[in-house]
């Protein structure tokens, strides 16, 4: 059977939560997991803290606690984003995931931490049964032509526009 390519994108939030309990989904199936993070690195995140206790999902880092700049990137933001390129492209080789999530790899793209030619060649490295999510604002529309399914979160209504602060294990 196939593996599906997922591209959750928009301005709204949901898409690391969708791609979590899509991933919630797939293990209690018995799958293995591999969850991807670029331009994160908290280790402050719920899905983070909850990692080690699960069973058959790696979760990993591939950024720094601090917002990466759009218009003047560190050179360390673009060394970890390429770095986790790398990660994604060796777990494609290992082919040891039902599922792998890519969160925030449509930002990185964005913020030219990794080219859109690097992501479009990855996913066609992709094993044929491994289900593909990429999570992010700002998809290119080259990656929303080859998806299966795309989800676009569109934001009516956040509460930090009246003054909420983020919540632990809502936000984060």
């Amino acid at each position: 059977m196939s593996g599906l390519i997922l591209v959750y994108t928009g301005n709204g939030k949901g898409k690391t939560t969708a791609s979590l309990g899509l991933s919630m989904r797939a293990l209690g199936h018995g799958q293995n997991v591999g969850f991807l993070q670029f331009m994160k690195g908290s280790k402050n995140y719920g899905e983070v803290k909850l990692a080690a206790m699960l069973p058959n999902f790696t979760l990993v880092q591939s950024g720094q606690e601090s917002f990466v700049s759009y218009e003047n990137p560190d050179p360390i933001d673009i060394r970890m984003a390429q770095e986790g390129l790398e990660l994604a492209r060796k777990w494609f080789e290992e082919d040891k995931f039902n599922l792998i999530v890519l969160d925030e790899i449509l930002v990185a793209v964005a913020f030219k931490l990794i080219s859109i030619a690097q992501v479009l060649d990855l996913v066609k490295q992709k094993p044929d049964h491994l289900n593909l999510v990429m999570t992010g604002r700002y998809a290119a529309p080259e990656l929303i032509e080859i998806a299966d399914t795309v989800t676009e979160m569109t934001e009516h209504r956040h509460a930090y526009q009246r003054g909420v602060q983020s919540k632990e294990g809502m936000e984060f």
